[in-house]
C-alpha cells in the first residue's frame, strides 16, 4: 500500500512536471498554436462527454429538472452544449479583455503570450462550472449559437475571398509569362474538377428511381453560379482574371457536396445512406478535423486579415519617449516593446468564441438530429440548409467583389 501510494505521487509529480514544461515552452510564436490546442482540447472532451457523460447527466437533479422526459440524445446534446459553452465564455472573455492593444508595450500582450497554467486552470473550471447552471441558460446559448455559428461561416467566406483575390494579384503582378501560364493551369485545373465533381453529384444524389428534385435543383443552381462568375469575371467593364471564379467555383461546389452528403443517412435520393454504418467513425472525426484545420485557418489569417479588420497603426514617433536617455541594452528592449502587434488578438479570440459555436453544432447535429444520423456530425436538415446557404452566399459575396469597384468607383474595395 506505502509503495502504491509513493508510486502514484512520482506520477502525479511526474506529470506536473511535463504540464510545466509545456507551458514554459509556449513562446510569443507558439502562442496561437497553443491557442488552437486548446480549442482542439475541448472538441475531445465534447466528443468523449457526447459518447459516456449521458448517464451521468441523468442522475444530476439541476439538468434533470423539467416537466417533459427526455431521451438518451438530449443528454448528450447537453453535454456537448455544456463544453462548448465553457470554451466560448473562456474566449469571450480573453476578447474583451485585448480590446485595444495596439503596441507590445502594453501590458495585456503578455498576457495573451503568457500565463498559460492560469488559462489552462480557468478554462477547466469555467467547463466544470458550466455543468452546474441551469438548463434554460444552456438552451439560451443553443438557440444563439446557431447565429453564431453562421456568422463563422460568413467570416469563412470572406477570408476565402480575400485569400483568392490576394493569390491572383501576387501572380498577376510578377507580370510573367510562366505565372500567365500557371494562372491558366490552375484555372483548368479548377474548372475540370468543378464539372467532374458536379457529375459525381447528380450520379450519388440523383438516383433513377426516386424522386430526387430538390437534390437536383441545389445541383443545377451550383452549376449556374459557377457559369455566372465566369461571364461576370471576363466582362469587359470588371476586367477580372479567371483564377478567382475557378477556385469559388471549386469551392462553391464542394459545399454542395458538403450539403448533400449531410442529408439523413435514410433519406432515399443520399448516395451515401447505403455506407451510413460503415462511414459513422470516419465521418466524425473528418467533420472534427476539418473543424479544427479551418478555425485555425480562419483564426490565424482572420487576425491579421485586411478585409475584416485593418491592422493596428503604429506607435507614433516620439510618443512616449522617456524623459533620461536609455543605454543601448534598454533602448533595444524598448523599442521591441512599442512594436505595433502584428494581428488583433481581440479578434482572434473571437474567431474561436465563433468557432465554439460552430463546433457544438456540428458534434450536435445542430441540435435537431435522431435515429442513426445522430451518431454522425454534421448529419440532417439543418445541416443541408446550413451548407446551401453558405453556398450561395459565397457566390453572392464573390459577385459582390467583382462588380463593387464599378458600382462604386470612388470608393476603395
Amino acid at each position: 500500500m506505502w509503495a502504491a501510494s509513493c508510486l502514484a505521487s512520482c506520477c502525479a509529480a511526474c506529470a506536473c512536471d511535463a504540464c510545466r514544461t509545456v507551458v514554459s515552452s509556449i513562446s510569443r510564436r507558439s502562442a496561437r498554436i497553443a491557442y488552437c490546442g486548446l480549442f482542439a482540447l475541448s472538441l475531445i472532451v465534447s466528443w468523449i462527454l457526447r459518447e459516456v457523460a449521458a448517464p451521468l447527466l441523468e442522475k444530476i437533479p439541476w439538468i434533470t429538472q423539467f416537466n417533459q422526459t427526455h431521451n438518451r440524445e438530449w443528454f448528450e446534446t447537453d453535454a456537448v452544449l455544456r463544453v462548448s459553452l465553457g470554451n466560448f465564455l473562456f474566449f469571450t472573455i480573453l476578447a474583451v479583455m485585448m480590446v485595444g492593444v495596439k503596441s507590445q508595450k502594453d501590458p495585456r500582450d503578455s498576457l495573451h503570450h503568457g500565463g498559460w497554467m492560469m488559462k489552462i486552470i480557468s478554462w477547466c473550471l469555467l467547463v466544470i462550472f458550466m455543468f452546474f447552471i441551469p438548463n434554460e441558460i444552456v438552451s439560451f446559448y443553443e438557440t444563439i449559437s446557431k447565429f453564431g455559428s453562421g456568422f463563422f461561416l460568413l467570416v469563412q467566406v470572406v477570408l476565402l475571398l480575400d485569400f483568392v483575390h490576394g493569390w491572383n494579384d501576387k501572380w498577376v503582378g510578377y507580370d510573367e509569362q510562366f505565372w500567365y501560364i500557371a494562372l491558366f493551369v490552375v484555372s483548368l485545373v479548377c474548372y475540370l474538377a468543378t464539372f467532374v465533381f458536379s457529375g459525381l453529384l447528380f450520379h450519388w444524389f440523383t438516383p433513377s428511381g426516386h424522386d430526387c428534385g430538390l437534390n437536383t435543383f441545389f445541383i443545377v443552381m451550383t452549376l449556374i453560379c459557377v457559369f455566372l462568375f465566369l461571364i461576370v469575371a471576363l466582362h469587359p467593364a470588371v476586367n477580372g482574371s479567371i483564377l478567382p471564379a475557378s477556385v469559388i467555383s471549386m469551392y462553391c461546389t464542394y459545399l454542395c457536396y458538403s450539403a448533400l452528403a449531410s442529408e439523413p443517412r435514410e433519406y432515399e435520393c443520399n448516395g451515401l445512406h447505403k455506407h451510413s454504418k460503415a462511414v459513422s467513425t470516419g465521418t466524425l472525426t473528418l467533420g472534427l478535423l476539418t473543424t479544427v484545420l479551418s478555425v485555425v485557418y480562419s483564426a490565424v489569417r482572420a487576425g491579421s486579415s485586411t478585409t475584416l479588420l485593418s491592422p493596428p497603426s503604429s506607435p507614433r514617433a516620439g510618443a512616449g519617449k522617456p524623459l533620461l536617455p536609455l543605454d543601448k541594452a534598454d533602448e533595444h528592449e524598448e523599442k521591441e516593446k512599442a512594436k505595433p502587434v502584428s494581428y488583433s488578438y481581440s479578434f482572434f479570440h473571437i474567431i474561436f468564441s465563433l468557432a465554439s459555436m460552430y463546433s457544438a453544432m456540428l458534434l450536435t447535429g445542430w441540435t435537431t438530429s435522431v435515429g442513426e444520423s445522430g451518431k454522425l456530425v454534421d448529419v440532417g436538415w439543418p445541416s443541408v440548409w446550413v451548407r446551401i446557404v453558405t453556398s450561395w452566399a459565397t457566390a453572392g459575396l464573390f459577385i459582390w467583389s467583382l462588380l463593387a469597384p464599378i458600382l462604386f468607383p470612388e470608393r476603395e474595395f
